[in-house]
C-alpha cells in the first residue's frame, strides 16, 4: 500500500498535499483499494467556499457511494476535469493523475492538524 510520507492524511481517508496556500486534495490508495472500481466523480463545488469537515463532492464505486470531505476550510479554485471522462484514474493513480480538487486555503495552519505518514499507516492498521 502506498502511503508517501510527504502528504498529509484526514480520518476519512483524504490526502492533502500543500504548496503555499493551495492544498491539493484526493483519496488515498486504501480508499480507493476498499471503494473498489471506480465508475464516477462527482464534484459540482468548484467556486464554492466550503468549511473543513463539509461535503464537497463524491465518487461513486461499483458497490457503493462515498461523500467526499473537505480537509481544509477553503475556495476550490479547480477540479480535476480528466475524471469526468476517466474515473478510474482514482484507482490507477491516486496522488498523481486521480486528484480531484485544489484548494485556495482561507487558513493554512488548519493543514497543521492533519495526520502525517505514520499515523495515517496506524489509523488503518497498515
Amino acid at each position: 500500500m502506498n502511503i508517501p510520507e510527504q502528504l498529509k492524511y484526514t480520518s476519512d481517508h483524504e490526502w492533502v498535499k500543500v504548496d503555499g496556500d493551495i492544498a491539493t486534495v484526493g483519496v488515498t490508495d486504501f480508499a480507493q483499494g476498499e471503494l473498489g472500481d471506480i465508475v464516477y466523480v462527482e464534484i459540482e463545488t468548484e467556486g464554492e467556499s466550503i468549511d473543513a469537515n463539509e461535503v464537497f463532492g463524491s465518487v461513486e464505486a461499483v458497490k457503493t457511494v462515498s461523500d467526499l470531505f473537505m480537509p481544509v476550510s477553503g475556495e476550490i479554485v479547480e477540479v480535476n476535469e480528466a475524471l469526468e471522462d476517466s474515473p478510474e484514474l482514482v484507482n490507477e493513480s491516486p496522488y498523481e493523475d486521480g486528484w480531484m480538487i485544489k484548494i485556495k486555503m482561507s487558513d493554512a495552519n488548519e493543514a497543521d492538524g492533519l495526520m502525517d505518514a505514520s499515523t495515517y499507516k496506524e489509523h488503518i492498521g497498515a
